[in-house]
């Protein structure tokens, strides 16, 4: 599983030219399955997503394909772990990590 943060780089007026353009990705990756909750930090400086199902390559390039990124407005720091407990609504996500 990975958690990706998005760290604004530049005014939030900028950002959000780009916002239904980001929010069209988010969909497409929520259809996919790939995208499992997402929103914005507070303070509003940026946002998170989770996501599982993909390798950390195919994460990272679905990170440069975010209208933000491309547009150069944010940033990403992706963090993979191994989600070995998980609420049952999530039970389908859960990893069973090599002893």
């Amino acid at each position: 599983m990975f958690v990706m943060e998005l760290a604004y780089t530049a005014p939030i007026e900028s950002v959000e030219e780009h916002m239904d353009a980001h929010f069209a990705w988010l969909d497409g990756h929520y259809a996919s399955g790939v995208f499992l909750a997402s929103g914005r930090k507070v303070p509003r400086d940026g946002g998170i997503v989770l996501a599982a199902g993909v390798s950390r390559a195919e994460i990272e390039r679905i990170a440069a394909e975010d209208p933000f990124a491309v547009a150069g407005v944010c940033a990403y720091r992706i963090t993979e772990f191994i989600a070995s407990r998980t609420s049952s609504d999530l039970a389908a996500v859960r990893e069973n990590p090599a002893v």
